[in-house]
């Protein structure tokens, strides 16, 4: 089982003039300790999981790109882009950028996306949902014919692009990796099956619900004719490695129930990661103990 860093937060002692060298301590020391992943969301207003829509939130390609410059391997990615805050043609050369310059670390991370009040809050329409998963697919298809070299026009519902021209072209082969966020049976785990390399799993819907929504992504598979294995499976959680919350121990017993499911990559966002030792138990403790996983 692989490790994965998600930092949702820029909440620090020390204010805006201290988030660039805590995040870059962050960054280099995930690096260093051996996590697979490194993750920032992508919103421009805190979300109530974490925290006030008026604490710091930094944008999510310029947070990976100042990480690119500070890490050596970890890969990089959103958990996860919506699909209205960018033109996809533009979003796939902003992250096609971002894996040229770190060296083919990119992950492209994308969802439909849900946070109204920060839609609207900076003037960025809003469809109803049935119209963001409907820009979804077509984003996908955009970005898959951008990254095999086809130069063409796209003549889609809601995008419509003259000639997908993308040079350079990224230095993964075939290209970034994709990750679907979501849940939805129907719609988001169809379009996993059929566009993308990765989902992502909220691992607090519990083993059941996690077990349903993969048995329904196999199916998806199935239908297509592809192969299940194909997909990366991934889970988004909370570690609390703080006394009297959880252990190293517990994560590891966590990692254990998720990797018999069949998750294959595991991320973990962490309330005190600015304090860096929770970095170290990772590094000492838990990412050894689940690399067989």
């Amino acid at each position: 089982m692989k490790i994965g860093l998600q930092i949702p937060s820029f909440t620090w002692p020390g204010g805006a003039q201290e988030i660039g060298v805590r995040l870059a301590e962050i960054g280099q020391r995930a690096d260093a300790a051996g996590f697979a992943s490194l993750w920032v969301m992508d919103h421009f207003f805190q979300i109530s999981y974490a925290g006030p829509a008026e604490d710091p939130m930094l944008e999510g390609y310029s947070a990976l790109s100042f990480l690119a410059g500070v890490t050596k391997r970890v890969t990089l990615g959103t958990l996860v882009t919506g699909v209205i805050y960018r033109y996809p043609g533009i979003l796939a050369k902003t992250v096609t950028t971002l894996d040229v310059l770190s060296g083919g670390r990119a992950w492209f991370g994308i969802g439909a996306g849900w946070y109204e009040r920060e839609a609207k809050g900076l003037g960025v329409p809003f469809p109803p949902l049935k119209d963001r998963f409907e820009q979804l697919e077509e984003a996908l298809q955009i970005v898959h014919q951008m990254w095999d070299g086809t130069v063409a026009p796209f003549a889609g519902k809601h995008y419509q692009l003259a000639e997908t021209l993308n040079q350079p072209q990224p230095v993964q082969q075939p290209r970034p990796r994709i990750m679907i966020g979501g849940t939805g049976e129907q719609k988001t785990l169809r379009m996993v099956a059929q566009y993308a390399d990765a989902c992502n799993l909220f691992d607090r819907l519990g083993p059941d619900v996690i077990r349903q929504k993969l048995d329904v992504l196999k199916g998806h598979c199935e239908r297509i004719e592809r192969p299940y294995e194909q997909i990366e499976v991934t889970t988004l959680g909370t570690a609390q490695l703080t006394p009297g919350a959880q252990s190293a121990a517990d994560l590891i017993a966590h990692c254990r129930t998720l990797a018999d499911l069949g998750v294959h990559h595991a991320i973990f966002n962490m309330p005190n990661v600015q304090e860096l030792t929770p970095l170290d138990i990772f590094r000492d403790e838990i990412i050894p103990a689940v690399a067989d996983f």
